[in-house]
């Protein structure tokens, strides 16, 4: 069995005030693409941060390709490269300039040069290799980072938010390098708010939610195990409605409503009279399965209210 990417063991983190990782254990496989997901504040920068020695878990322990990130921190971080979420960079330096310090700092000299090139080329920074950075746009900054980070040619790549903020030309492009990457053999940890990117790229899925692991699957078994599908029905359901109708209504637009409705469903059950008994029968419901989007929101929503009780 080959060493994981990365491997968490019931990774703690405690503020003075705030309880940001909670026992989370997952491994990261070598070659997958994997989503971490969770609304803010869920703790996915926080564990980021500890994967790459910014942070420093307050028991657990946190490998990469098998080092530890503490014990063993130079191989761990010359094994991983993150693209941080947040613009950060230096002022003073060109884009050339940037990247050859950053190449320095892996023991990398005039030998790497040929490799940051093809990074430039790729990323289509070459015209802007002399430009100081604090002259670059936020998407032209944003290439510079993912230059950066994969500077070393890690095996593990962590994209932290690569798309939030930028426009549609910048998020494809970026795709496409990430499928590149993940082609040519790199293990890819992403995080984003964007749904539909983590559904259509990562073989598997965590879910975080205010500093537990609430899901791990497949995204296909994730779905699959969800005890709901999704009636949609062809007119707005609005007005004086029975509760537990109600309640299980998840949108109302473009004249449609859309339920949440049990996978199993019987003629007798509560939610199928009240739906008849506003003019709603059985065959005027288009039955589908969940998105992940949908799967997501319903999973946070649960552990939070499970967390209030």
């Amino acid at each position: 069995m080959s060493i994981p990417a990365i491997e968490l063991h019931a990774v703690e983190k405690r503020y003075a005030t705030t309880h940001a990782l909670k026992g989370v254990s997952f491994r990261v496989e070598q070659g997958e693409f994997f989503g971490l997901l969770g609304p803010n504040g869920a703790g996915k920068s926080t564990l980021i941060n500890i994967m790459g020695g910014l942070a420093q878990a307050s028991s657990g322990k946190v490998e990469v390709m098998g080092h530890d990130v503490v014990r063993d921190y130079r191989n761990s971080r010359k094994r991983i490269g993150i693209v941080p979420q947040e613009l950060v960079y230096d002022p003073f330096f060109t884009v050339w300039e940037m990247l050859t310090i950053q190449s320095g700092y892996f023991g990398l000299g005039r030998e790497n040069h040929a490799w940051l090139e093809e990074l430039l080329d790729t990323l289509n920074l070459t015209e802007k290799r002399d430009e100081n950075l604090q002259r670059l746009s936020g998407g032209m900054k944003r290439r510079v980072l993912i230059a950066q980070a994969l500077v070393h040619r890690p095996p593990v790549v962590v994209l932290d938010e690569p798309t939030a903020g930028v426009d549609v030309e910048l998020r494809r492009a970026l795709w496409s390098f990430a499928h590149r990457l993940h082609k040519e053999g790199h293990t890819i940890l992403l995080t984003t708010h964007y749904l539909e990117e983590a559904e259509s790229m990562c073989d598997r899925i965590a879910v975080l939610n205010q500093g537990a692991l609430v899901a791990l699957n497949d995204q296909q078994e994730l779905i699959a195990q969800y005890p709901h599908q999704i009636g949609v029905v062809d007119q707005i359901l609005d007005g004086e409605l029975p509760q537990l109708l109600s309640s299980a209504i998840i949108s109302r637009s473009r004249n449609r409503t859309q339920i949440r409705m049990p996978r199993v469903l019987d003629a007798d059950h509560p939610l199928l009279q009240q739906l008849s008994a506003v003019g709603i029968q059985l065959d005027q419901l288009q039955l589908r399965d969940p998105t992940l989007e949908e799967v997501f929101l319903d999973l946070t929503r649960s552990a939070v209210e499970e967390e209030k009780r």
